[in-house]
């Protein structure tokens, strides 16, 4: 994944190291928590391999961090869960700290009302 010149020149060593894939998976469920994507919409989102997000979706579901559903995948509503996953808060805040963090209620005033027509409801 690519950084900006900006990050290159004024972030630490550490703040530069490399997420795994399963942390930069989570990370972006995690930003985008009530949604729920394919494998092959968050390679697109990420820049990784397909094969690698897919190998990462089935460990993080092993560990109970993600939810599987049809062909979609979401991070667990589970608090307690995600916050016990170190991998997860290094990428929160490294990705909080390269696009800003995110407001969620400028989100909720933005929301449709309605879900979009691809959601699967329950009856």
């Amino acid at each position: 994944m690519s950084i900006d010149r900006d990050t290159f020149e004024n972030a630490s060593e550490d703040e530069l190291e490399e997420l795994s894939v399963p942390d930069r998976v989570l990370g972006f469920l995690g930003a985008n928590e009530d949604r729920a994507f394919k494998a092959h919409e968050i390679a697109s989102q990420t820049g990784l391999d397909e094969g690698a997000v897919s190998t990462a979706l089935s460990r993080l579901k092993d560990r109970g961090l993600v939810e599987h559903k049809a062909t979609y995948w979401a991070v667990t509503d589970d608090a307690d869960r995600i916050s016990g996953y170190a991998g997860y808060e290094r990428a929160t805040a490294l990705f909080n700290e390269q696009f800003g963090e995110e407001d969620k209620e400028t989100w909720r005033e933005h929301a449709p009302d309605e879900p979009h027509p691809n959601a699967e409801t329950e009856q």
